[in-house]
């Protein structure tokens, strides 16, 4: 078990430092042009490393959504969804530690007043959308996440393919949400820099927590009762 914490600590530590990176200390430069397209990017490419690297050790969720989908979708043990939780939540806010004391270095940072990459709705959405449209965004994401995830790692679907399809997916999902949650998805990824933005990131987070691991539930149900073979 502890091998698969700390698969799961460093695992989710990646996906947080990169993509959430790549919007904080890269996407602030236009002259480097890489947009939403290339912090959408950043985020794939984090789980497709991560996945092929330690995957074979603890799953690779990197996410509490997905272990809580995973667990309705009856393909994880209830007993060890807490722990992994945690070690992903820890990864979470050790990374955005790691980049908080890197942009730091810049003349004019303040986390709290750009705020670091964290997720919101209402003004602070990148595209200004309402809590109503943060919810549903969410909730489908994450359970066509979910699904995804089942879908590639049933033994029916080929071998070795999965990382990259759940990168790619994570990427899309990227590229979709963005303008208006700024794409969470992910609690533990959520949580890490709204510690370090400190104000309206925290009084949102719940929006973060609670939809993310609905929806993954969902996901994981879907796929269990309506697409699993039972055989």
């Amino acid at each position: 078990m502890s091998k698969r914490l700390f698969a799961e600590f460093f695992g989710t530590f990646w996906l947080v430092f990169g993509g959430c990176g790549s919007a904080v200390l890269a996407a602030a430069f236009p002259q480097l042009g890489i947009g939403f397209l290339g912090v959408a990017l950043a985020f794939g490419l984090t789980v497709v490393t991560m996945a092929y690297a330690v995957g074979h050790i603890s799953g690779g969720h990197f996410n509490p959504a997905i272990t809580v989908g995973l667990f309705a979708g009856g393909r994880f043990a209830a007993k060890d969804v807490i722990p992994y939780v945690i070690a992903q939540v820890i990864g979470g806010i050790a990374a955005a530690a790691v980049l908080y004391l890197i942009a730091s270095g810049k003349a004019g940072f303040d986390a709290t007043a750009g705020g670091f990459a964290s997720n919101g709705y209402g003004e602070h959405s990148p595209g200004g959308y309402s809590l109503q449209s943060a919810i549903v965004i969410e909730l489908v994401l994450t359970a066509f996440f979910l699904i995804v995830i089942h879908g590639v790692t049933d033994k029916r679907a080929p071998a070795g393919f999965a990382p990259l399809a759940i990168g790619l997916t994570l990427t899309l999902i990227h590229l979709i949400s963005i303008p208006v949650t700024n794409t969470s998805v992910n609690p533990a990824r959520s949580t890490g820099v709204a510690i370090f933005q400190g104000t309206w990131a925290l009084q949102q987070l719940w929006v973060f927590w609670l939809v993310p691991l609905v929806g993954g539930a969902i996901g994981g149900l879907i796929y269990r009762c309506l697409l699993e073979d039972k055989k």
